[in-house]
C-alpha cells in the first residue's frame, strides 16, 4: 500500500512539475517586466501587468502607483530579488519572490498569477516577512 501512495504522489508531481516549470518563465517575466516600471516610476506600464480585476480596484495608474509606493515600497524600490517556487495553491499558481528592501530586510513576496487572453497577469500580491535561512 506505501508503494501505491507513493507512485500516486510521483505521478501527480510529475503531471504538474512540467506544467508549472513551463509557465516559470513567462510569469518570471511578467512580475520582472512590472518591477522594472515601478524602478522607473513608469506606473502606466505597471499597471498593464495588473489583472482587471485590480486595474478595476484602483481605476488609474495613478492610484495604484500610489497603493504601491505606500504599501508594497519593496516592490516599488527593491534591492535585490530573487524567484523561488512556483507553485499551485488552491488550483491558482502563486509565484513565490524573495526581495531584499532598501533596509536590508527580508521579504517573501507570493504573486498570485492569472491568465487571460492576453497572458499572465498579476492578481494580487501577499507580503511575508522572510525567516531566517530563507536567503
Amino acid at each position: 500500500m506505501r508503494h501505491l501512495i507513493f507512485v500516486v504522489c510521483a505521478i501527480a508531481g510529475i503531471g504538474f512539475g512540467p506544467a508549472a516549470r513551463a509557465q516559470e518563465e513567462p510569469i518570471r517575466a511578467v512580475i520582472s517586466a512590472q518591477i522594472a516600471a515601478f524602478e522607473t516610476d513608469d506606473f502606466d506600464t505597471a499597471f498593464t501587468f495588473a489583472s482587471p480585476t485590480i486595474q478595476s480596484i484602483f481605476g488609474s495608474a495613478q492610484n495604484f502607483g500610489a497603493m504601491v509606493k505606500n504599501g508594497y515600497p519593496m516592490v516599488w524600490r527593491p534591492d535585490d530579488l530573487k524567484f523561488l517556487a512556483l507553485e499551485r495553491r488552491g488550483g491558482v499558481l502563486w509565484q513565490d519572490v524573495l526581495v531584499r528592501d532598501a533596509r536590508g530586510a527580508l521579504h517573501i513576496l507570493e504573486y498570485q498569477m492569472q491568465q487571460g487572453d492576453s497572458g499572465w497577469k498579476i492578481n494580487g500580491v501577499h507580503i511575508r516577512r522572510a525567516t531566517a535561512g530563507t536567503a
